[in-house]
């Protein structure tokens, strides 16, 4: 067979998917004619085909000593190093098919791929535009010239140019960029629909109904989140993205059809490396600490993998202090507002305001003007808003600030502020209350906690070094108003019989808690279980499980959400509050003792399942911190069934509720300034970070 012949029967098998046998007849062609570049050329580009990295690069560099001046085959050796994760090669590379054809669009535009892995963000997107222009039909360029444009924080220009490119020709990758671009730009609606559409010209893609399912969720529609995450799994069933998403989603509506298996599934997909579970969902599975720290570890490498390319990642220099320098402390959060970190953290601020600590506060969302956000702008003295800023962005207004230490309260609880501390704008960074878990990132240096909630056995599944607080780690406002609610029938309550109460989140009301709170039902015929109103179909499908459990769905009482003042006076009709056992009530906890209702706990062996038992144990309630689940039923039974029980734990609580230093916020931020004077020292000395207790 001719050489020519033979090198389009190559050719062809790799286009048609069968690079195997492509890189056998390629093989036995260098042997036949072992000047030819063209076999050498394919050879690699079949090995590469075939994930053989290392061997296609060995094959691309003959195939290039060959003929020095082939730019396809540049362009070959170039995509391989950068599929390597060999950067630097990848750029020589590519610098020198420049050198050979300056406008050959193909060059360009592997050029522009090499500089992004490399960090260059402007010049990558110099150079896609320079491809483009060079072979305006080159979609290729266009369309990482829109993720570029995207990455560096220009979403309308990237909305232009997928337009453009569908203009054109329908294309998965720009239906995929526009939803993307429009989600940026907050025209969500829009953006589902740009998805839906790419979904009808591509179905067999599964990045768009997985887009899809992230901003359903975004509009608070978790039933068409949950349908989209489902068609994404079904065209890749390895995409752990959509299935922890589809899980987590799954637990909101209570919908527990399958969920055994799909968090096996999604257990198995952590042991095996996937870097793509959201570890914020995780800590609401079934999972051990160790579970949840490879979760997390592998996660945050995963974002520090992504900022690298498109971020033109900053060298910030962090001036040395003296050690008897006063601190700069930032907060950044999503949550600077009417929002449980808001709420939890106002008195605090206030307190370290009244300190005279120089406190920089860092919002990540849009102001809502509510009044606990006036009281947080009141207390800072100095209010930076990072919403909508590309991380390099975030990290620059950080990095200007000067601090000394960045306390990020939201981790991977939200905010999008972790590819930024990814870019070290602080020398030291700090993990501290709403994410109640390991960040697993080497970028957060300590994470604040008390003894009850990470006892010392747990330090070894967190990837911080652990700076404890002699007192319950988590804040509250000591001056809210509890007042008096409406009546209970018009709380939707039974004129008498007791009340337990659970107004967790519909994510944590896993099959075990509920299991517990059924059994207390059943043993107490009078009593109803108050809930909070869940998404969509959620309260109809707590009510089915009742049902299923022996218990009347209408025992199940849920309450809407209401204003916070509203809802913590409803607290005043709760006999007991039932905590859920694998993740636990945290500021909803903390509400239901100041509101004076006992919260019973049963400690586990991760963070969030210990936080309740926290706040009972430096409350001096110690007695609702129960061994089992047998205990916490026998234990509420007591209380359902015996008046005299329930009026003694609920004069215990407003006694020591009053005596101890659970909501003693002066207390609280100075001890809290004394672990980061601690933190300070050690750095200002050039100590590394270490155990503070």
């Amino acid at each position: 067979m001719p050489v020519e012949q033979r090198l389009d029967a190559i050719a062809q098998l790799i286009a048609q998917g069968r690079p195997d046998k492509a890189a056998q007849l390629a093989s036995e062609a260098r042997a036949n004619f072992p000047l030819a570049v063209e076999p050498a050329r394919l050879h690699g580009v079949a090995l590469f085909s075939m994930g053989r990295l290392d061997e296609a690069v060995v094959a691309l560099r003959e195939a290039s000593a060959l003929e020095p001046r082939s730019v396809e085959t540049l362009c070959n050796l170039g995509s391989v190093l950068l599929a390597r994760n060999d950067v630097h090669a990848a750029l020589t590379v590519m610098q020198s098919a420049r050198l050979i054809a300056p406008g050959h669009a193909a060059v360009l535009n592997g050029l522009g791929n090499a500089l992004r892995a490399a960090g260059d963000a402007r010049a990558a997107r110099d150079t896609y535009e320079a491809a483009a222009r060079a072979a305006p039909e080159f979609l290729g360029a266009w369309l990482n010239l829109a993720a570029a444009e995207l990455a560096l924080g220009q979403p309308a220009q990237c909305e232009r140019i997928a337009r453009m490119v569908l203009k054109q020709t329908p294309n998965a990758q720009a239906y995929l960029l526009l939803a993307q671009s429009l989600a940026a730009q907050h025209l969500l609606d829009e953006a589902a629909d740009a998805c839906r559409e790419g979904e009808r010209v591509s179905p067999g893609n599964p990045d768009l109904p997985y887009q899809l399912g992230q901003i359903a969720d975004e509009l608070k529609q978790p039933g068409l989140a949950a349908e989209a995450h489902a068609r994404a799994l079904q065209i890749d069933p390895n995409l752990s993205g959509a299935l922890a998403q589809l899980v987590f989603i799954r637990r909101q509506l209570c919908d527990w059809r399958d969920l055994d298996r799909l968090s096996g599934r999604l257990r198995e997909a952590v042991a095996a490396g996937a870097s793509d579970v959201a570890p914020f969902g995780f800590l609401a599975e079934p999972a051990t600490a160790a579970e949840q720290r490879v979760c997390a570890m592998q996660f945050a490498a995963a974002v520090g993998r992504r900022i690298d390319p498109l971020a033109a990642r900053p060298q910030f220099r962090h001036a040395q202090r003296a050690p008897d320098a006063p601190l700069r402390i930032g907060f950044a959060s999503n949550g600077f507002g009417n929002h449980p970190t808001g709420l939890l953290t106002v008195a605090f601020f206030e307190a370290l305001s009244a300190r005279g600590v120089d406190l920089q506060l860092f919002a990540t969302a849009a102001s809502d003007g509510s009044p606990v956000q006036q009281r947080l702008q009141a207390a800072a003295g100095a209010w930076h808003v990072l919403v909508d800023l590309p991380a390099a962005g975030m990290a620059e207004r950080i990095a200007a600030s000067e601090l000394d230490i960045l306390v990020d309260l939201r981790v991977w609880g939200g905010g999008n502020i972790s590819e930024a501390l990814a870019l070290r704008p602080a020398p030291i960074q700090v993990n501290w209350l709403a994410y109640p878990g390991t960040s697993g990132a080497d970028w957060i240096d300590y994470v604040i906690a008390d003894h009850q909630v990470l006892p010392a056995r747990l330090c070894q599944y967190f990837s911080e070094q652990v700076a404890w607080l002699p007192r319950c780690f988590q804040p509250s406002d000591p001056g809210r108003a509890v007042g008096q609610p409406p009546v209970r029938t018009e709380c939707g309550l039974p004129a008498s019989g007791a009340v337990y109460v659970c107004f967790n989140n519909s994510y944590k009301l896993d099959a075990r808690s509920l299991e517990r709170m059924f059994a207390i039902l059943r043993g107490v015929p009078d009593a109803v279980l108050w809930l909070l109103a869940g998404p969509e179909r959620s309260d109809a499908n707590l009510r089915a499980q009742a049902a299923a459990s022996g218990v009347d769905p209408d025992r199940l009482v849920f309450m809407a959400k209401l204003p916070h003042a509203d809802y913590l006076a409803r607290y005043r009709h709760a006999d007991l509050f039932l905590d859920t056992a694998t993740y636990n009530a945290h500021t909803t906890a903390s509400d239901a003792i100041w509101a004076g209702c006992p919260v019973l706990t049963s400690a586990g062996e991760t963070f969030a399942s210990r936080v309740a038992s926290s706040l009972n144990h430096h409350l001096g309630m110690t007695e609702l911190n129960v061994a089992d689940d047998a205990a916490f039923v026998e234990f509420a039974l007591r209380v359902g069934r015996e008046r005299s029980v329930r009026d003694a734990l609920h004069a215990r609580l407003a006694v020591l509720r009053g005596q101890g230093s659970l909501f003693d916020m002066d207390g609280f931020a100075a001890d809290f300034m004394a672990l980061l004077q601690a933190m300070a020292h050690r750095h200002r000395t050039g100590q590394a970070a270490a155990p503070i207790d």
